[in-house]
Order: structure tokens, then sequence, then C-alpha cells
């Protein structure tokens, strides 16, 4: 039989952007955003391992490590990739 989990590596910044977006969806809409319980399920167990991973989100400056991290995975501002603002305008 092949390993039963899937394992998923992220850097520190991907699981810290994703932990904050995860925990700002489960905390407004996700009911409407997924209305497949079985959908739901595996995405709070995904909330649950980083926030158990993730000791840095209980720290005083939580706000300025999740912009950092932010900052470094968006795109730079000169390489094309950003948002395509005014495209077919």
């Amino acid at each position: 039989m092949e390993n039963p989990e899937i394992i998923i590596k992220l850097t520190p910044d991907e699981a810290l952007v994703l932990s904050d977006w995860l925990e700002r969806v489960q905390m407004t809409d996700l009911g409407r955003l997924v209305d497949d319980a079985a959908v739901r399920a595996p995405l709070h167990r995904i909330a649950g391992a980083l926030d158990k991973s993730l000791p840095g989100i209980f720290s005083a400056d939580y706000a300025e490590r999740l912009e950092a991290a932010r900052r470094r995975l968006g795109p730079a501002a000169d390489d094309g990739s950003g948002d395509h603002e005014g495209a077919g305008s």
C-alpha cells in the first residue's frame, strides 16, 4: 500500500500567509465560499496544522511578520506579473 498521507511543503512565508488567509476565511464566509462539508474538513485540518507549526502567530509583531512575508512572496513591482488593472481598456 502507498503512503496514506500527502505531504505538502511550504516555506515559512507561504505557511504564514496561507494560515492568515485561512483564518480570515474561516471567520467570515467559509460556509458561503465552500458549500461542501467534505472540503471544509481538510481546510480546517490544514489550518490547525499551520497554527501548530507557526508559533509566531501569537507574537506581538505578528502583523509586521505577516506583512514582510507578503512582500517577499508578492510579485516584484517591475516583473510584469502583477495584477492586470486596466487590461482590455
